[in-house]
């Protein structure tokens, strides 16, 4: 694994939702067992954002949409003086990339899913877009139009029910809701204090190679602007010869892969990139475990069948699947 010193790592989602989340508090899995080289081929790859065999960028979820493209881009500009990385490919799973795009089809989806009524659909694509609730909720500056339609829109979703989908647990109360919560054998809603005491573990910082600089220890970091589009840093990386694969799970709720494809066209579009490899369903296991489609031979697009947006955690052999056809270069399997 490769040291990459004073980066600020992925948080909640591509962390919480993978591997260390699932191993035990207690002890590291010893290194020698082959489920364990499986699995670290994914958990690796997304808690640093960095593999040695086909120098990948990778990580997951609607922050990343951020990170790893502008690491990235810093990496090009370094080999620009030295020739530090040598930089093949980044993948990018659930990402914001166009924040307007992306969080205003949250309405489209929830729609199609029978999960909000018309009136509420109406008034999430008129009156107060998602995005629009977004951005006046991060600025602690909701008015009066939003907070009546977020309302609406609230009093539909069961949030305990869809969790999965829209991130509806509230984490600082893991204790009370794991004790009070039909759900909670199946999601572990104290999933985000488990990661970073085991993140905050010497022997584990030591197993990843993170050396801490300036900070006391390893928390959940949020200082990406996502409202900024990432969309032109995707251009630029496509065109300095970097392929990029976007995946979306197909039950994702937060960053819906309506979303997500209607910005892969756009950049396609906008690189005149045709499509080298259509729509089309992509295999695994002898099932149908999505569809992909690839522009230029350089940006593809996937989906994950039945992932949310933590699609490692909710499809893991799948994404899998995906992540190892992605660092040997290979496209998504057909069916055999």
């Amino acid at each position: 694994m490769t040291s990459i010193d004073g980066v600020c790592m992925p948080g909640k989602s591509s962390l919480a939702k993978n591997s260390a989340a699932n191993r035990s508090s207690k002890a590291i899995v010893p290194e020698d067992s082959p489920k364990t080289k499986e699995k670290d081929k994914l958990f690796g790859a997304k808690a640093m954002g960095i593999t040695v065999d086909r120098h990948s960028l990778t990580t997951e979820a609607f922050t990343e949409g951020h990170y790893v493209p502008q690491l990235a881009l810093r990496m090009l500009e370094f080999n620009k003086k030295d020739k530090l990385f040598n930089l093949k490919g980044i993948a990018l799973g659930n990402p914001t990339l166009d924040f307007t795009t992306d969080f205003d089809s949250v309405a489209d989806y929830l729609w199609s899913h029978g999960l909000i009524t018309d009136s509420t659909f109406e008034e999430l694509t008129s009156s107060c877009t998602y995005s629009q609730f977004m951005k006046e909720y991060t600025r602690k500056n909701l008015s009066l139009v939003c907070e009546i339609v977020i309302t609406h829109f609230e009093n539909e979703l069961n949030i305990f029910n869809i969790s999965d989908l829209l991130y509806g647990v509230t984490f600082d109360q893991c204790v009370s809701l794991s004790e009070s919560q039909p759900f909670a054998n199946q999601l572990d809603v104290c999933i985000l204090n488990e990661t970073s005491e085991y993140l905050n573990r010497k022997d584990v910082q030591k197993a990843l190679h993170a050396r801490l600089f300036g900070v006391g220890g390893w928390v959940n970091c949020y200082n990406s602007n996502v409202e900024v589009p990432t969309v032109p840093i995707l251009g630029t990386l496509i065109s300095s010869g970097i392929r990029v694969l976007v995946y979306s799970g197909d039950q994702d709720a937060q960053v819906p892969l309506i979303g997500t494809r209607k910005v892969i066209n756009v950049l396609a579009n906008q690189l005149a990139l045709n499509t080298t490899s259509p729509y089309t369903t992509w295999f695994e296991n002898k099932q149908v475990a999505g569809w992909t489609q690839v522009f230029g031979g350089v940006l593809s697009f996937a989906t994950i069948r039945g992932a949310s947006h933590r699609a490692p955690f909710t499809s893991p052999e799948r994404s899998l699947a995906m992540f190892i056809s992605f660092l040997e270069g290979k496209p998504l399997h057909a069916e055999n």
